[in-house]
């Protein structure tokens, strides 16, 4: 394997070794701080980090008002406060090694004013920002307001050509690379455009130079790509290290750090890791948010994709082959179904699946009264987490907050999900019946002779390994 060395980032010598951020509360100043302290980059979520009581216990966060606006702005609350706990975690453990980035997601809710007030209550304890999971065009803006280095996360040279022309030429001297996150491989949201086939992953090399090119006609060939998604073993990427086409060249490891003895996760998710096998990792669409993400193909998993397979198309009147009046329920004027659907129906409704939901689609779901019931509550105790949520309706831009749209409740609460497997993943059911993040390299835990009868790493050791190989 070719030797890595340090690369200059963010104004300093670090190793090209990037811990990938991942939230709600998984990547933490624990995990971050040693990272960094191995001489990386280490990342903490910004994304509802939790803050601690005076045992150092993660505090869950509770929601007590009545109205979305009013929990909403207690989740902005309880997110500041995590993140300013987790950055001086992070900043005493990494003992002045490396580099602290904290990662957000732009479509979450009161991410500029979260991300703002944790760097004015933080200020010299994180480094550098990281950004993703929309189009964050203010993001150059923020950090020149705390004097940060940030790294846009993106999945295409046209993504980052529109950033920077639009903006971040006006912060340019800050841009301390462009993170590349395949947007077939990675895990968490992904970044697929509406022209790219999701079964059809693209080799990332001509992507990548692409990217090189377009920043190279910007002045910046001398900032890093940090290239993330299906990263596991270096000697794999040889041909990119020290290829003078792709210029400057560091990696992101989203995946891997989850299986660590300073990962936050527990023991449950842990043991699910080490046994996930090629093709347990499912890209899919039912995110509140509209993007693509990727997630373990668990129970959770397979309760969204059945519930989307048990749905037809109706329509308000009658209409060509839509003959069939089907009554959604005892109050509501019915509505009109082809002969063969309504025989689909019938089924689904003998094996128990009793309940029609809409969707803003025109179509209806079928699911027992009791999922009926959970979706419902979901939707009802909406804490306004995202900019905008499919699932929920809330939005945080509206006069009303609210998206005009139907509730779709083919989607889920995003929150909730992961709140749970967050905070009780050491309970199987809890692992088995949440939303699981991970990139589609998770399936190595399983062949990787270095996790073999189990052995779960330290960050020091991981990071070791990464850098002696195989």
């Amino acid at each position: 394997m070719k030797a890595i060395n340090p690369i200059r980032m963010g104004g300093v010598e670090v190793l090209p070794l990037v811990e990938g951020g991942k939230g709600i509360s998984i990547t933490t100043g624990v995990s971050a701080g040693h990272w960094a302290a191995s001489g990386g980059i280490g990342t903490l979520s910004a994304v509802n980090a939790d803050s601690q009581d005076a045992l150092g216990r993660p505090i869950e966060p509770a929601y007590h008002a009545r109205t979305r606006q009013e929990r909403h702005e207690e989740l902005v609350a309880h997110a500041i406060e995590g993140g300013i706990a987790q950055a001086h975690i992070a900043h005493d453990l990494a003992q002045g090694n490396g580099r602290i980035h904290a990662n957000f997601m732009w479509e979450m809710a009161g991410s500029e004013q979260i991300i703002a007030a944790v760097l004015e209550k933080a200020r010299g304890l994180i480094h550098g920002l990281t950004c993703g999971a929309g189009m964050p065009y203010r993001l150059g803006e923020i950090a020149a307001r705390f004097n940060v280095h940030y790294y846009p996360i993106i999945s295409s040279a046209r993504a980052f050509n529109a950033l920077w022309r639009r903006a971040y030429h006006k912060a340019a001297d800050l841009l301390g690379g462009v993170v590349y996150e395949d947007p077939w491989l990675a895990g968490g949201h992904n970044g697929l455009s509406h022209g790219e086939d999701p079964a059809r992953p693209e080799d990332p090399f001509p992507r990548v130079h692409a990217l090189r090119k377009l920043m190279r006609s910007f002045g910046l060939g001398d900032r890093p790509i940090i290239v993330a998604g299906n990263v596991w073993w270096l000697e794999e990427w040889e041909d990119w290290i020290d290829n003078a086409d792709l210029g400057p060249i560091a990696f992101q490891f989203g995946t891997r750090p989850l299986l660590t003895r300073e990962s936050p996760i527990g023991a449950a998710w842990k043991r699910k890791l080490l046994t996930l096998k090629w093709g347990d990792v499912f890209l899919n669409r039912f995110s509140p948010t509209g993007f693509y993400s990727s997630a373990v193909n668990n129970s959770f998993v397979r309760d969204l994709r059945d519930r989307s397979e048990r749905q037809v198309p109706f329509l308000p009147e009658q209409d060509g082959e839509h003959q069939v009046a089907f009554q959604t329920s005892p109050r509501k004027q019915a509505v009109y179904l082809t002969a063969d659907d309504r025989q689909r129906v019938e089924a689904w409704q003998r094996q128990g699946f009793t309940e029609a939901l809409p969707t803003p689609d025109d179509t209806l779901i079928f699911v027992t009264p009791q999922k009926a019931a959970e979706i419902r509550a979901d939707q009802s105790s909406c804490v306004g987490c995202l900019n905008e949520c499919r699932f929920s309706t809330w939005s945080q831009h509206a006069a009303n907050h609210n998206t005009g749209k139907k509730p779709d409740p083919r989607s889920y609460c995003i929150q909730k999900t992961l709140q749970a497997i967050a905070h009780k993943g050491d309970k199987e059911e809890i692992v088995e019946h949440n939303l699981m993040f991970s990139g589609h390299c998770g399936h190595r835990f399983s062949t990787d002779p270095f996790y073999s009868n189990g052995f779960i790493p330290t960050v020091g050791q991981l990071i070791d390994r990464i850098l002696t190989g195989r």
